[in-house]
């Protein structure tokens, strides 16, 4: 029996001897090299917070000490810890999620997947223990210092500080990446300390005058404080933070489990808020990932153990078709730059980084920023493309609203993963999108069906200059090219009925990617004698007046869209035949508006009837409830 096989809990755990650390976190490492290798997922950064993680569960005591993780994606640790050991469906359905999970255990308090957001819940849960007389309690926040490049932890940090006697430990990982390398001026700060002359004198001579402090809480820091101040001419994190009125606590060496439990003691017995600086290297222990320049293994699919190869995905990704059109229109615009959060490779863009680098501005994991920022780009006579993941943009709705909208500023936004992403669960599907920007006034909203439309549409999208556009599309491969047989105002006509019917059964309005599920579906009800028109509106915001006429020709309108049902383009569409006073049935085929289980984008949508069998299905019944209901006010002969 391994060492690993007797931790089930953090109790087994806090019994261990200490000289046994080591072997644990070897033994860790291992199982997340060989289980990741399988399933894909975040490996480099669980494998930086190893002895980090370890660390937090003998000196805390969770649950009763709520543990927070920001991002969620460096939790796979305090999974195997917390008696989660299954990884064999790790991000599949009926398997571990990526991140937190409420549902599966009581150790995660937070299901958090989007960065910036932890020291805000810790700030609320402090506070609430303090109203509640709770003093025996601290709240302990593990954040990567790519998340302190967003605007909401200083906001959260600033609020912290103001509560003296509130037991808040907040553990900034520091390991000079998020996804890439951290950008920023606080990233160059870090950075300019990795790189300090003496600092490994520096942490050696701190971690021998903690060790000989007699005394714990206040008095410690007080004894220490003369020793922090000389070192600030040389090596100064802790002046922006206790600027602030919090306590520091660093460097600590985040791989010597003994140096970060002294540390995180100290910190849990001082009573009050307390950063701990610890640094770590992203994907330690395993060569692959600490030599891979991209992102150091953040989230690979599966790979092979020995080398490290990761098994190819099939078939041309939208990714990198918006990627490879947005370096040709960057070669024949020069006003075109680029505008990431902290996801240059993720989103597309690293190859205009190669081509222009002087055009490329990486923000951090500051969405609401990067919208405004790019609104100034656009006062400034440039047009910035903004590439961030669907549910991203979520973060950033009152500056495309109010910074880039009310300015109508010529901003394009390229949302990547939009629809049903699947894997990383209900934090990264990004179905929201289409019913948030609705109500954006002089926003348009472009969904390719596939690769062809998707280059169309962007070069339609940065033509515009005086309001914001946005082009969406999905996660993984694209499908073959669907050619329109015709074209009806600025819609392409995909399917007619195969006798011209002049009176067709059913107007198919496709969106965007679901246009290959409804031309399947279409074709299913040809069979069954339904006539069926398929368009798609490539605009989705506005739509297109012609498809009033269009729809005055059939008896059922049906709209289908990889969104949430409520407020989206099928709202849009009933809106506007209400609105041009044409009385006709429109039904809508979308997501459930709930939280989604983590399951592939095929399966989650099959579940909802949203591939072509169950479309055919369900729109053969509305046809044929209207066509009776016809006959039945037909006058009698």
């Amino acid at each position: 029996m391994t060492l690993l096989d007797s931790v089930h809990n953090p109790d087994d755990l806090k019994r261990l001897p200490a000289a046994q650390l080591p072997q644990l976190a070897a033994e860790i490492r291992e199982f997340l090299i060989s289980q990741v290798a399988r399933t894909g997922g975040h490996l480099g950064p669980n494998l930086g917070v190893v002895e980090l993680t370890i660390a937090l569960h003998r000196v805390f005591d969770s649950p009763r000490d709520p543990v927070l993780f920001d991002t969620g994606h460096q939790a796979y640790v305090h999974k195997i810890l917390t008696g989660r050991r299954d990884f064999s469906r790790l991000r599949q359905e009926g398997g571990l999620s990526g991140y937190p999970s409420r549902a599966e255990s009581e150790h995660d308090f937070i299901e958090n997947s989007h960065a910036s957001t932890a020291l805000s819940y810790a700030d609320g849960l402090a506070k609430a223990h303090e109203l509640r007389g709770i003093t025996d309690r601290t709240v302990v926040a593990l954040v990567g210092d790519g998340a302190l490049t967003g605007g909401m932890a200083w906001e959260a940090l600033n609020n912290i500080a103001e509560g003296k006697d509130r037991r808040v430990v907040i553990v900034v990982n520091d390991n000079g990446r998020s996804y890439s390398p951290t950008i920023g001026g606080l990233a160059e700060h870090f950075a300019n300390l990795r790189m300090t002359r003496g600092y490994e004198q520096m942490l050696e001579t701190a971690k021998t005058a903690i060790n000989r402090a007699p005394v714990v809480g206040p008095p410690l820091y007080d004894a220490l404080h003369a020793f922090k101040k000389g070192l600030k001419d040389a090596i100064q994190p802790q002046i922006m933070f206790e600027d602030l009125g919090l306590k520091y606590l660093g460097p600590i060496d985040g791989h010597d489990t003994a140096a970060v439990e002294r540390a995180l003691g100290r910190a849990r017995d001082f009573g009050g808020p307390v950063i701990v600086h610890v640094l770590t290297q992203k994907g330690k222990g395993y060569a692959p990932a600490e030599n891979h320049d991209e992102d150091q293994f953040h989230a690979p699919g599966a790979f092979d153990v020995a080398t490290g190869q990761q098994q190819p995905k099939p078939g041309l990704k939208w990714t990198s078709v918006f990627s490879d059109e947005l370096v040709a229109i960057g070669a024949e615009r020069e006003d075109v730059v680029a505008v990431t959060a902290a996801m240059l490779h993720p989103t597309g863009l690293a190859a205009f980084a190669e081509a222009y680098p002087d055009r490329v501005f990486d923000v951090g994991i500051a969405e609401q920023h990067a919208a405004t920022s790019a609104a100034g780009l656009a006062m400034g006579g440039l047009h910035p493309v903004v590439a961030v993941y669907s549910t991203f943009l979520n973060r950033c709705f009152d500056q495309v609203l109010m910074d880039v909208a009310l300015h109508r500023q010529g901003v394009t936004f390229a949302l990547d993963r939009a629809g049903i992403t699947g894997d990383d669960g209900a934090s990264h599907n990004g179905m929201w999108d289409m019913s948030i920007l609705q109500v954006v006034p002089h926003l348009g909203l472009a969904v390719p069906r596939d690769a062809v439309r998707l280059r169309e549409l962007l070069r339609e999208a940065v033509a515009v200059d005086d309001g914001p556009t946005v082009v969406r599309y999905p996660k993984g491969a694209v499908p073959p090219a669907i050619p329109a047989v015709g074209r009806i105002g600025g819609m392409d006509v995909l399917r007619r009925p195969a006798d011209g019917a002049d009176s067709p059964d059913l107007l198919l309005v496709a969106v965007g990617p679901m246009a290959q599920t409804c031309c399947e579906a279409a074709d299913r009800l040809a069979d069954q004698g339904i006539d069926v028109t398929v368009v798609d509106p490539r605009w989705v915001k506005p739509l297109d007046p012609a498809l009033v006429d269009e729809a005055a020709r059939h008896s059922v309108v049906a709209v289908v869209e990889d969104n949430g049902r409520v407020g989206a383009v099928g709202d849009a569409v009933a809106r506007m035949l209400r609105d041009a006073d044409l009385d006709i049935p429109v039904r809508t085929f979308g997501i459930e508006q709930r939280f989604l289980d983590h399951a592939k984008r095929d399966r989650i949508l099959a579940e909802m009837g949203l591939d072509a069998q169950g479309l055919a299905r369900k729109l053969t019944e509305i046809v044929s409830k209207y066509a009776e209901r016809s006959l039945e006010d037909e006058p009698a002969s």
